[in-house]
């Protein structure tokens, strides 16, 4: 969900970008007026997100997904073992975890795969090799409705986390991690372009058979612009990071996930109708994940919400029930609205 005031700007500058006569998508990503696009968007992550003065902001084609083989091909050649440590705590850290395998020797240093990812797994960084040249976890598992409340101290070795389904949804110390990625569609803006967060000192250690343009020197030698870069999303970006500032920054977003996620889990932990799918002390504010105790009720749950005007409340196959995202441009109203079903389905079904 993108906020609405972004799409009215889009829509209003779509054929006519600042008195030009043409419409931003239309323009070269060598323009001047470009070039005042991705500025902006540079300025107002590294505001939003207080990004250290030794981090640099890349955009990369292909999504967050083609970051399951960036990752390791720009850092697991960092040290000669050619070692990676990944944290499985969902589907997405599986597939990161089974791209990386390709390029070195990728462990599972934890995972929660035994309790159907119900938790965030224990990693116990003392048992971490010396020589691995990077650590991934996910952040936010967008399936299972799971989040890491604290993040791991890995030391010497790099935290990589996929950020995803949450970046800018709360403060998080980004001095923490050596790569910060996101695809931009759950909290940033449109699908197909992945913001990257790298530390400087992990820039230049690509393995010699990277692609020009999966390796991070390149976007951060050139600003993201070695070659026609989605020009359109960055645009949508920076539109929703000035709405976002609009809104309070990260802070004040943060109070609003809370209190709107809130609205639904007390509604499944004031119920034996409802059972929630996620340990209580590893619960997402963007994913909220339950069944029903009578799972043949399923079917007219979710044809009755969608009656309402409550779309995409199907779980994922891997965990089934119902899973409501609520990011950062769901109102409130929309999280009410939700609960206030939920309780109505429940007297007339329970």
């Amino acid at each position: 969900m993108l906020p609405t005031p972004v799409m009215e700007i889009a829509q209003k500058e779509f054929l006519n970008y600042r008195d030009m006569g043409t419409g931003l998508i239309e323009i070269s990503h060598r323009s001047k007026e470009f070039d005042d696009v991705i500025n902006s968007a540079d300025a107002l992550l590294t505001e939003l997100a207080q990004i250290p003065d030794n981090y640099k902001i890349l955009y990369v084609h292909g999504g967050a997904q083609m970051q399951f083989s960036a990752v390791p091909m720009n850092l697991i050649d960092r040290l000669s073992a050619r070692k990676a440590a990944y944290v499985e705590s969902g589907n997405f850290a599986m597939l990161a975890r089974k791209e990386a395998a390709r390029y070195g020797d990728v462990t599972v240093a934890a995972s929660s795969e035994e309790t159907n990812f119900d938790r965030i797994p224990e990693l116990d960084v003392a048992k971490l090799d010396a020589d691995t040249s990077y650590v991934h976890i996910t952040s936010n598992n967008t399936i299972y409705g799971t989040r890491w409340q604290q993040f791991p101290d890995t030391g010497e070795i790099p935290l990589v986390a996929d950020m995803t389904s949450e970046l800018l949804s709360r403060r998080i110390d980004v001095s923490k991690f050596g790569i910060i990625f996101a695809g931009l569609q759950k909290n940033l803006g449109p699908a197909g372009l992945a913001c990257v967060i790298v530390r400087e000192d992990l820039l230049g250690h690509a393995t010699p058979e990277t692609p020009s343009l999966l390796n991070y020197k390149t976007y951060a030698d050139k600003h993201s612009l070695a070659n026609t870069n989605n020009t359109f999303a960055i645009y949508m970006m920076k539109l929703v990071l000035e709405w976002l500032k609009g809104e309070g920054g990260v802070d004040a977003i943060e109070a609003r996930n809370d209190e709107k996620s809130a609205l639904l889990y007390d509604v499944i932990d004031n119920s034996d109708f409802y059972l929630a799918t996620v340990h209580k002390d590893h619960r997402s504010t963007m994913n909220v994940t339950f069944n029903l105790a009578n799972n043949d009720l399923l079917d007219a749950f979710l044809e009755q919400a969608l009656a309402k005007g409550l779309y995409a409340l199907k779980g994922h196959r891997n965990v089934g029930g119902v899973r409501a995202s609520i990011y950062n441009a769901m109102p409130r109203e929309g999280c009410l609205a939700l609960a206030e079903f939920m309780q109505e389905f429940e007297k007339k079904n329970g």
